[in-house]
């Protein structure tokens, strides 16, 4: 599954999503075609969907799949699919070395949070890679404790008024802007 040429909904909502990824170096996209060639001529189906981002087919992929009774093996380095994370569906990130292989337990061990809370977490800490802003200066250890005190990224918008410091500050100035970078962060299926 590959990302589709042209911009997506999610350049709709935000006009500043993945503005400061650099392009893809020359020596990179001339292998793309080659790479589509290699998987096609494995037996194996390109999936490019126009409109939608790469994350999004391979979620609807997966949930369709499990849904099916199937189990899935989703196989990426992008962090925004341990959103995706089930009973049935596991997350390889095959950026770390060596590759690791997360379930339920291991996205709580290595996020801080379940699978189902990925989104709230991402949220609050933002996406450097696709330009969508969190909370300034939350990091990944301020989220989860944040989602484990107050259950979810809307009981921490709900106790954002009783947070103290310069935290509780920061959190306060990004209460309007929370709701679209949950939506950003969001894969949809």
């Amino acid at each position: 599954v590959f990302d589709a040429k042209g911009p997506t909904f999610r350049d709709d909502w935000y006009a500043d999503y993945k503005a400061q990824r650099a392009p893809m170096p020359e020596d990179l996209a001339r292998q793309i075609e080659p790479i589509h060639e290699a998987v096609r001529l494995l037996g194996w189906p390109v999936l490019e969907v126009p409109g939608i981002e790469a994350d999004d087919a391979i979620g609807t992929l997966a949930a369709i799949a499990a849904a099916s009774g199937h189990n899935v093996l989703i196989s990426t380095g992008d962090k925004d699919l341990a959103q995706l994370v089930t009973p049935q569906v596991t997350w390889m990130n095959t950026m770390a070395k060596p590759p690791e292989v997360l379930d339920v337990d291991g996205v709580l061990a290595k996020f801080g949070v379940p699978p189902q809370r990925i989104v709230d977490y991402l949220t609050l800490v933002g996406d450097t890679v696709d330009n969508v802003p969190g909370v300034e200066k939350v990091g990944p250890k301020t989220a989860a404790k944040w989602i484990a005190e107050f259950g979810s990224l809307d009981g921490v918008i709900a106790a954002a008024p009783g947070i103290k410091g310069a935290i509780g500050d920061n959190l306060r100035k990004a209460l309007d802007w929370l709701p679209t970078g949950r939506k950003l962060v969001t894969v949809r299926t």
